[in-house]
């Protein structure tokens, strides 16, 4: 017999002589958790002629044509044809092929009355190796190993469920889902936190520090909107693995100059929305991508951004900066493709940022005017947002200086024409003009003179919200436009 604890899938119940119940063990080699809920033992006889199968009293009735499954314990007998079984997990037999056991007594040699069994009687003779093959099979089995309170073994060899899975948090329809069924990295997740997959959700806990019980592996953390006001030396030790950190929505206001010394790998940076008065200090130099916007920072002091080579984008908005806490060479050394400085208290377009923006968003500040030499080191600019301002004018020939820019937006300013030397820009496809107080559209004020001077036709032109008579406007005026439906006229209101 096998020694107490193996477990496996058997068929059948152990024979012995020819006045016996003739039936079969196999073994599976399945580890199995004795958890709470399982049958009791099922005694089966099958010394004598008469065949008897006896229960155990309160026991599971064991149907004679195997219509019950389950993860089987054996447990060691003094009689080798008594054999305990233990029921742990049950299955109706239907819903698997193949399983089930099978055992039907008749007259004094009890033969198997099915063909299921793994051999026929003919060759009995065969039972010996087989069951030693067994045995080889029980010795290399591991050991059970319980992961968590409420985790147990699936059928067939399926991998572990997880916690949410086994406590109930998230109800199926009994099909298990092999995301779910995926390994995890590790056994570690904070209190209160969802760990899933290398990312560790800890949002919206009411946290006032930074959780300590953080697997080494984990490539995301959420942290935000918390009430945490203060980042410690200590706090991200061990994570060099971390690729993306979200801080929005806490109440940050103090950050330790050593801080994010051991994030060597962090690409991603959100700590927008908290109570920041500066930009931290001593940042991780492989940091691509840098949200800090609806802060209180009011200075951008030189080197402040030094080393950060891999920096590509910036999202600073929703911050009181004035022209004048922009110190010269703040953005020294950024190659920085989007930059995005709205909601602030600029009064003029800064002549100190990256040369190499590709996108700079200035919206809903205090610009007043466009002067000529304002957007001379931005010639790769593809995108220019200028929006929600109180720009009345800008002066000729300071938008020749971006010959790639392909999208202008002007909208909710004071603009009282159409700015000149938009028939230059030969990429430009959108413009967004509306809500000004254009009163007149010259019908050159869009496109070149000629064909085959501009090189893409617009497909967004906005000019609605303006005391312009748009049945005044001549139709040539949009001759290089695609559609006329990317024309928006009308709706002014005074």
């Amino acid at each position: 017999m096998l020694e107490p604890g193996l477990c496996g899938l058997a068929w059948g119940i152990e024979a012995e002589g020819s006045g016996g119940c003739p039936s079969l063990h196999r073994f599976a080699g399945l580890p199995c958790a004795m958890a709470a809920g399982c049958l009791r033992e099922t005694w089966v006889h099958g010394r004598g002629t008469s065949g008897r199968k006896e229960e155990a009293p309160g026991a599971g009735t064991v149907s004679p044509r195997g219509s019950v499954r389950g993860l089987v314990h054996w447990e060691d007998s003094a009689s080798p044809t008594k054999a305990m079984l233990s029921l742990c997990r049950l299955l109706p037999c239907h819903s698997r092929p193949g399983c089930g056991w099978e055992t039907r007594c008749g007259g004094s040699a009890g033969r198997p009355l099915t063909s299921a069994l793994p051999w026929p009687r003919r060759h009995s003779t065969m039972w010996p190796v087989w069951c030693l093959t067994s045995l080889l099979a029980a010795s290399q089995a591991l050991p059970f190993e319980q992961k968590g309170f409420w985790d147990f073994a699936l059928d067939d060899g399926l991998p572990m469920m997880s916690d949410e899975e086994a406590s109930g948090a998230d109800t199926t329809s009994g099909v298990p889902d092999l995301d779910s069924l995926t390994p995890t990295f590790s056994a570690v997740c904070p209190f209160g936190c969802h760990c899933h997959l290398r990312v560790v959700q800890c949002s919206d806990l009411g946290l006032r520090a930074v959780p300590k019980e953080i697997s080494p592996d984990t490539t995301l953390l959420d942290l935000q909107n918390n009430d945490i006001s203060e980042l410690r030396r200590e706090d991200f030790k061990g994570l060099q693995r971390l690729y993306a950190l979200v801080l929005v929505n806490n109440k940050i206001s103090k950050i330790h100059e050593k801080a994010f010394s051991p994030l060597r790998k962090l690409q991603k940076l959100y700590i927008s929305k908290n109570h920041l008065v500066e930009i931290p200090p001593n940042l991780p130099s492989s940091l691509v991508e840098l949200r800090i916007h609806d802060n209180r920072i009011r200075k951008v002091p030189k080197g402040v951004f030094s080393g950060l080579r891999n920096m590509n984008c910036i999202e600073m908005g929703g911050n009181p900066l004035e022209n004048s806490g922009f110190e010269p060479g703040a953005f020294d050394g950024l190659k920085l493709n989007y930059l995005r400085i709205s909601e602030a208290k600029l009064t003029g377009i800064p002549k100190d940022l990256p040369e190499s923006l590709d996108e700079l968003h200035l919206d809903h500040n205090k610009i007043q005017a466009v002067e000529l030499e304002d957007l001379l080191r931005y010639s790769r600019l593809s995108r220019l947002g200028l929006g929600h301002n109180q720009i009345r004018m800008i002066e000729n020939g300071s938008l020749s200086f971006l010959p790639t820019l392909r999208e202008l937006h002007l909208d909710n300013n004071k603009l009282s024409r159409v700015p000149a030397g938009l028939p230059d820009l030969k990429l430009l496809q959108v413009v967004y003009l509306h809500s000004n107080n254009i009163t007149k559209v010259g019908v050159n004020d869009f496109c070149p003179v000629g064909f085959g001077v501009k090189r893409a036709y617009y497909n967004g032109i906005s000019l609605f919200n303006n005391p312009v008579p748009y049945w005044e406007v001549q139709p040539a005026t949009f001759r290089c436009v695609t559609d006329r439906l990317a024309i928006q006229f009308g709706n002014y209101k005074k």
